[in-house]
């Protein structure tokens, strides 16, 4: 039986100065989706790189007083540091200065000249340097580019030219019969209404005005446009038209091609037309993502608004980084970054939902068992659902990676993750432990290593370096067969007798403080021991009266309940509120809260948070809501729901 492939790639990468997290977005989202691969067997070739040719760094580097090759040279270090400390696993990295690159581009442009899909003639119009794009009249905006809104020039020189024209219906059907090949569905109208309806000019596809480029083989006072020679990487990184082009045969076609939605008609209308000139199937599917945006739009370096990868990895850790893009944002939007939004991500489901159930597992076996696993015990219904829950959970997110649904692979993740926390509250080890059932003690605290296990497989290929810190915890990280897919296909792996070693708390809380914003372990009273304060009589009676105040009998009357978050929709029509059912342990209330600006209903799910369960019930927007969840709200209105510091029943009191 042939083994099963998969070919991915990303964009290669222009060399800027520097490459801020929009970028790193695209090489995370392909990263995550070689690593699931991986994992499930296949046999992957995931190729990335860098686009080094054109005006535009020719004249960057005569600015910068260096010759090309050095100026992209010391960029391109950079760029691959960059993907190390992201953990990218890539097993190519092109640059398009690579004679392997140089050879097979000259023998594409021969070939499309001798077969007459060449010609030479003089080309005159618009050209935007820093796209490296031609544009007619008609596209442009008020005389400038319409993908980067900057100034173009009217380009006058001989070139040649590809015939374009001669490809576009046949494009066009291959589109209209393949409705998978340009995803999402928004960027595929964007292309038929937008350039291919409107009709396909013949392609300039060289340039006289300008060396640094890949000459023309029978022309060399002609350097072959740097779209050509770009788009070209993703089959000459496999060999094409060298003496060694197995890759070719094994890979071609490429199963995904991830790109930011900017560069969309390079690679759904040129690459796939070069392609059907050169008598190669297209890739099976294009992935257009959108932007990572700031509060003032997106990031650009003449906005001067980038946030520098590096310095985040450093601040918060590759995982974490990682995490946060690819759950935060719905692959194909556009999303929005910020540090406060990383913060809540970190400290609500990376430290209060992954690090916690880790920590009271772990925690709750040193106490009854000395660190050691125990056996499976015996098990009772209420086990069903958890293990129910984790035999389904790997086909559901292997669905969803197919479907590069990378942020919903990860929320029913974390609902297992949810799940999880919510047994230790109703299977209550510490009250078996109390009452002696040791049996019962055992089967609940293995479901809970099993269930740990199963979590770290499935976070290996969005949080490569976290699933090793779990293992060494749980004592099985020199067990490689139990870090395997096939290994979670079935529950109760997980060996008895296992040696755990609680460790370092994987995901502190963190706060901004300062001017600065620098992230730092939050406080919490353990830290920060508060002196007790005498209060005189008299003084007390004085504090009793002061307007505002209430006693402490007024107080008693508030019934705060810890409250576990079992399900969470928005309202349809309303763009704040979400419809959110609670438990307070032996019942259940539906709620009607102000949050959705600040949570998404499916991050909500597992939480447990301060709730008011003496409040009158009242109507919004026609739905019954009956209580209030309590938060914090800070000067520039981001809300933050109160939460507990570790897991506690559902329907404790708050005292």
């Amino acid at each position: 039986m042939n083994k099963k492939t998969f070919y991915i790639t990303t964009p290669i990468y222009y060399p800027s100065d520097k490459l801020h997290i929009g970028h790193s977005y695209t090489t995370v989202a392909a990263d995550a989706m070689a690593r699931f691969k991986r994992l499930t067997g296949y046999e992957v070739y995931f190729l990335t790189g860098t686009d080094e040719h054109g005006q535009k760094m020719e004249r960057r580097a005569v600015e910068a007083g260096k010759e090309p090759q050095v100026f992209v040279d010391e960029i391109v270090a950079w760029i691959q540091k960059l993907w190390e400390i992201l953990d990218i696993s890539y097993d190519d990295f092109i640059r398009t200065t690579e004679m392997r690159h140089k050879d097979s581009v000259q023998k594409i442009f021969a070939k499309f000249y001798e077969q007459g899909d060449i010609y030479k003639s003089k080309y005159e119009g618009w050209y935007c340097t820093p796209c490296e794009a031609f544009w007619t009249e008609r596209q442009l905006e008020e005389t400038c580019c319409p993908d980067c809104r900057r100034p173009v020039e009217m380009v006058a020189e001989e070139s040649y030219f590809f015939k374009m024209s001669k490809y576009a219906d046949r494009l066009m059907e291959y589109i209209e019969n393949h409705p998978e090949f340009i995803q999402p569905v928004s960027r595929k109208n964007e292309m038929i209404n937008n350039f291919l309806k409107p009709g396909l000019e013949d392609l300039c596809v060289s340039r006289t005005t300008f060396r640094w480029g890949i000459p023309v083989p029978f022309d060399e006072k002609h350097v072959i446009y740097v779209w050509l020679d770009a788009l070209s990487n993703y089959i000459t990184a496999l060999g094409y038209l060298s003496e060694d082009d197995h890759k070719v045969h094994t890979y071609w076609p490429a199963d995904v091609q991830l790109i930011g939605k900017e560069i969309v008609r390079f690679h759904t209308i040129y690459w796939p037309i070069f392609l059907m000139a050169l008598g190669l199937e297209l890739p099976k599917k294009v992935f257009g993502h959108g932007w990572l945006l700031l509060d003032e739009g997106k990031m650009s370096k003449s906005k001067g608004n980038v946030i520098d990868p590096e310095v985040l990895v450093d601040r918060y850790g590759s995982d974490a980084i990682r995490y946060f893009l690819l759950r935060e944002i719905p692959f194909g939007a556009d999303g929005h970054f910020s540090e406060d939004a990383l913060i809540q991500r970190l400290n609500f489901d990376l430290a209060n939902d992954l690090g916690n159930l880790l920590n009271r597992t772990l925690a709750m076996l040193q106490k009854y068992y000395g660190g050691t696993a125990p056996a499976s015990g015996t098990g009772e219904p209420l086990d069903d659902e958890l293990k129910n829950m984790a035999f389904d959970l790997p086909a559901k997110m292997e669905q969803l990676m197919d479907e590069l649904l990378f942020s919903n692979a990860l929320t029913e993740l974390w609902k297992f993750i949810g799940r999880a926390n919510k047994y230790i509250d109703e299977a209550a080890p510490w009250a078996l432990a109390k009452a002696g059932r040791q049996d019962r003690l055992d089967a609940v605290m293995y479901n809970l290593l099993e269930s740990i296990r199963i979590i770290s497989v499935l976070l290996q290929p969005f949080m490569p370096q976290t699933p090793e810190k779990i293992w060494a915890q749980l004592g099985i990280i020199d067990m490689p067969e139990l870090h395997t897919w096939e290994s979670i296909l079935e529950f109760g792996k997980f060996p008895s007798g296992a040696a755990t070693s609680p460790g370092a708390v994987l995901f502190p809380r963190l706060e901004l403080v300062g001017e600065d914003r620098v992230p730092v372990r939050q406080a919490t009273k353990k830290d920060k021991p508060q002196p007790e304060r005498e209060v005189k009589p008299k003084e007390a009676g004085n504090m009793a009266e002061t307007e505002g105040l209430i006693s402490i009998d007024e107080f008693a009357r508030i019934d705060l309940r810890v409250a576990s978050i079992i399900e969470a929709e928005r309202i349809e029509g309303a763009d704040k509120l979400l419809q959110l059912k609670v438990s307070l342990g032996n019942e259940e209330r539906q709620v009607v809260a102000g949050i959705a600006k600040h949570y998404a209903p499916e991050g909500l799910v597992g939480k447990s948070v301060i709730f008011v369960a003496n409040l009158k019930p009242v109507k919004l927007r026609g739905i019954l809501s009956e209580g209030m969840l309590l938060a914090a709200s800070d000067t520039e209105g981001n809300l933050v729901l109160t939460t507990t510091e570790t897991l506690v029943a559902p329907g404790s009191k708050v005292k």
